[in-house]
């Protein structure tokens, strides 16, 4: 069912609403727009793009770190249909060519330092239109004062997509999830749910926006809801716990790398956090020591669990329950159902693992030109996460690990979470990650890449002896390698691509 543009277009209700108001702020040069500015850039953006002629459904790519522009796009989205395809920047060309082929965006914006990355693509020089980023901004951020109408589209319907988020892509290229407008409305009102949200809130955004918690985590609820935030191109401890400060932040995403260096940081103890309610943390489960020390220091830990294509909020863990259910990822957010599988889709017995399916107004209903994932991912209206988890008798879930990150070792599924986070309590052991590894006799045994706090001292052998006992031997990993620290992703996990590349 087609609904009105009054649901849509969230800048211009709150530049009615609250026209003075900020609602973006730009950490690396102090730039900020109130939401009547926003809109009145929105408005602006969306007659160019018309007049260019791009209409619904038409695709803008962008690459380029975080920045204002990234939201006045944002707002002509909403207003005009077109569609926000964010890119990597971190990628390598060839990559990158891959995603303006699978994009096909009409428009290309590109910031002068990566200009050299899509030159290098011969995908782009199929685009038609091309602008940088510098030009761009100027040209949009000059017009904040002035009046611009736009006659907002009335016929965007729930299943129009808005964003085109490509995943991480941990086997082959990524798949490019459809993230529409009623998984856009109805995230919000989950996270609203969920953490309170209200006009009054503030946060700082260190995420990088070709990544779903860049825009849907905090930003676009934000956005929804008349609050305001402040972007950081990139995240720095010292400068995150200042801006907590001086910004009044009331809330924080981040995840466990970046916490761990908060609180290494000289400022830690120094700082005023006394607005904050609480940190949000995802990717990792935190050890309680970590969630000890930031409680001690008055700030509350809420962890959850999330993935581009479902949300990205799925479930919540309120700081209240992180000590009793250390390990946890939470319950099930508002809006969305819930169901614990076997191999077969057929329910477990609760406390079994087994692999997380969800459904709900917030599942993307798929990927850009990729039939075959979208047939292995979304089965009978239900999205297969691909997580294998159990769920406690108070309806809290635990992830055990990725389906995809099991091996199968003389027959018996190892996952490699559980041997990890024994490995972890070790006193000299910072990190742990593990693999499967071929064997000509078991078929597959574990790997372990192990990061030693400093000036720790640990053998091969004695991780391998603290693990006998404690361990079923299958689980126990034949290799030990030791690293300076482990390679992550993007969004601070571990990289376990570059780890098994490296074999």
């Amino acid at each position: 069912m087609t609904t009105t543009h009054t649901h849509r277009d969230w800048i211009g209700k709150w530049a009615l609403y609250a026209a003075n108001k900020p609602s973006v702020k730009e950490y690396e040069t102090g730039r900020s727009l109130t939401y009547r500015e926003l809109n009145t850039l929105g408005n602006h953006v969306a007659q160019m793009l018309t007049d260019k002629g791009l209409r619904k459904g038409d695709r803008v790519a962008v690459l380029a770190e975080s920045c204002l522009e990234y939201f006045v796009l944002f707002a002509a989205a909403q207003k005009t249909g077109i569609v926000l395809a964010p890119l990597n920047y971190r990628l390598s060309a060839r990559e990158i060519d891959f995603l303006l082929s699978d994009s096909a965006p009409s428009l290309v914006i590109t910031q002068s330092k990566f200009q050299p990355l899509v030159e290098a693509c011969a995908h782009y020089q199929d685009v038609a239109h091309k602008l940088s980023m510098e030009a761009f901004a100027q040209d949009v951020y000059s017009r904040r004062e002035s009046v611009y109408a736009f006659p907002a589209l009335t016929d965007i319907a729930d299943d129009d997509p808005i964003f085109i988020l490509y995943t991480s892509g941990t086997t082959g290229f990524p798949k490019g999830a459809l993230y529409t407008h009623g998984m856009l409305f109805w995230n919000s009102i989950n996270t609203h749910l969920r953490l309170d949200i209200t006009s009054q809130d503030s946060s700082i955004i260190c995420t990088p926006p070709f990544h779903t918690g860049g825009w849907n985590v905090i930003p676009t609820p934000f956005l929804h809801h008349g609050a305001t935030f402040t972007i950081m191109q990139k995240f720095d401890a010292d400068a995150v716990l200042t801006l907590l400060e001086s910004e009044k932040a009331t809330m924080f995403m981040a995840v466990p790398t970046m916490i761990q260096m908060m609180k290494e940081s000289p400022r830690f103890h120094s700082v005023d956090l006394s607005s904050v309610r609480y940190f949000i943390i995802g990717g990792e489960p935190l050890p309680l020591p970590v969630i000890t020390e930031w409680q001690e220091r008055g700030i509350p830990i809420r962890q959850g669990f999330g993935m581009t294509e479902v949300g990205p909020s799925v479930t919540s863990l309120h700081q209240n329950d992180s000590a009793r259910k250390i390990g946890s990822i939470g319950t099930l957010n508002f809006y969305l159902e819930a169901r614990v599988v076997d191999d077969n889709g057929n329910d477990v017995p609760q406390g079994e693992e087994g692999e997380l399916i969800l459904r709900g107004a917030v599942v993307t209903p798929g990927y850009r030109n990729n039939p075959k994932a979208m047939a292995e991912t979304i089965k009978d209206g239900w999205f297969y996460t691909g997580d294998i988890v159990r769920q406690d008798s108070e309806g809290y879930f635990y992830v055990v690990d990725r389906k995809k990150n099991m091996y199968i070792s003389g027959g018996e599924n190892v996952y490699p979470a559980e041997v990890e986070k024994f490995i972890s309590t070790h006193e000299s052991v910072q990190e742990v990650a593990i693999i499967g590894v071929p064997d000509e006799k078991w078929g597959e045994v574990g790997k372990a890449f192990v990061a030693l706090k400093a000036a720790s001292v640990l053998t091969a052998e004695e991780v391998l002896q603290y693990c006998t006992g404690n361990l079923a031997k299958y689980k126990i990993p034949k290799y030990v390698e030791f690293l300076p620290e482990l390679p992550k992703s993007d969004t601070g996990k571990i990289d376990r691509k570059r780890l098994k590349q490296g074999q």
